[in-house]
């Protein structure tokens, strides 16, 4: 039953306008949750998370006026308030007709990219294709996606500024290279300036969001199953969503491990699309792909905690496998 409150649902002092004042949410409400609350409504194209003192207030800001004035309507005449993670959510217009992000650009350069995708089909291009792409120039720490009036737009973090400028001076008005996107989808550019920002908050893997630091970050329910329910396994535990991506892990290494090697390893479960090797933390890392994810999920579970160099590779007996599936 929803909670009680003395304090109006809806507070009519403000003019209509397409951005809405959100008040009384859970501490430190995601963007994410925020598009979930707006998306049954209309296009959300901008969102402001952690606002005022307490950092439970929040604006959202829909496509079309309309889009707005619906949203408050629904929740004005329905018998159930609006909700996120069970708190009653209090709606009002904004004074402001658009969100103005101050640090979304910068004039200096930094070790974060504001990367715009222009084209058609921009809005499908997903976030590994993204992380495909900016990882030649080096390893890609986070990346947030995110539909603003300027288009679907991503941020790109990098380690340092030096390996930002490589990757903004080589693709700034470059095409995303045709085989990453579907057949079906049309071309897609990028345009990209620097952010004001040093360290993107992350706080779910997602189809949005992505930190490649922090494999043990929570999964965004919403990412996990399109009803949108979770998966459980049999012991009670969230399954783990599948991907045609693999992140491996080679731990205990002892001798040097090269990509030939991985290729070889993991061609022997299908055809290998790609693969980039990083180091983390002193790790070694490797993204593998494979065309589907009934591929990659067979090579996961026979080469997990499996040593490296076994059936025929006996050079040693120290490199073992871990994995994680990297969401698409």
């Amino acid at each position: 039953m929803a909670s009680v409150s003395s304090q109006p649902q809806f507070r009519y002092t403000q003019p209509p306008s397409k951005v809405l004042h959100l008040r009384n949410l859970p501490w430190e409400c995601t963007e994410e949750e925020l598009i979930e609350l707006g998306k049954p409504f209309g296009k959300v194209v901008n969102t402001k998370c952690n606002v005022g003192a307490n950092r439970n207030q929040a604006f959202i800001e829909f496509a079309d006026l309309n889009q707005a004035i619906a949203m408050i309507s629904y929740y004005a005449s329905s018998s159930e308030p609006a909700q996120v993670r069970g708190k009653t959510v209090y709606l009002q217009y904004s004074n402001r007709q658009e969100i103005v992000n101050n640090k979304t650009t910068a004039d200096v350069a930094g070790n974060v990219l504001l990367v715009t995708i222009e084209g058609t089909d921009a809005r499908l291009v997903s976030i590994d294709v993204l992380h495909l792409v900016f990882s030649a120039f080096g390893f890609v720490h986070k990346i947030t996606t995110f539909e603003k009036t300027a288009g679907f737009q991503a941020l790109v973090q990098f380690s340092d500024t030096e390996t930002a400028s490589s990757a903004k001076n080589a693709l700034d008005g470059r095409s995303i290279p045709r085989y990453l996107l579907p057949e079906n989808m049309g071309p897609c550019t990028l345009r990209i300036t620097y952010s004001a920002h040093t360290d993107l908050s992350v706080k779910f893997q997602s189809h949005r969001s992505r930190d490649y630091t922090n494999p043990y970050l929570p999964v965004a329910p919403s990412a996990i199953d399109a009803s949108g329910q979770l998966s459980v396994g049999l012991d009670g535990k969230k399954l783990e969503p599948e991907s045609n991506v693999l992140l491996a892990s080679i731990e205990n290494m002892q001798y040097a491990v090269t990509l030939d090697v991985l290729h070889m390893v993991f061609s022997a479960f299908g055809p290998v699309q790609k693969i980039a090797m990083f180091d983390k933390n002193g790790g070694l890392q490797a993204l593998i792909q494979y065309p589907d994810v009934q591929t990659a999920v067979v090579a996961k579970e026979a080469l997990e905690g499996h040593c490296i160099y076994d059936g025929g590779f006996s050079l040693s007996t120290g490199e073992i496998f871990s994995f994680f599936y990297i969401l698409q």
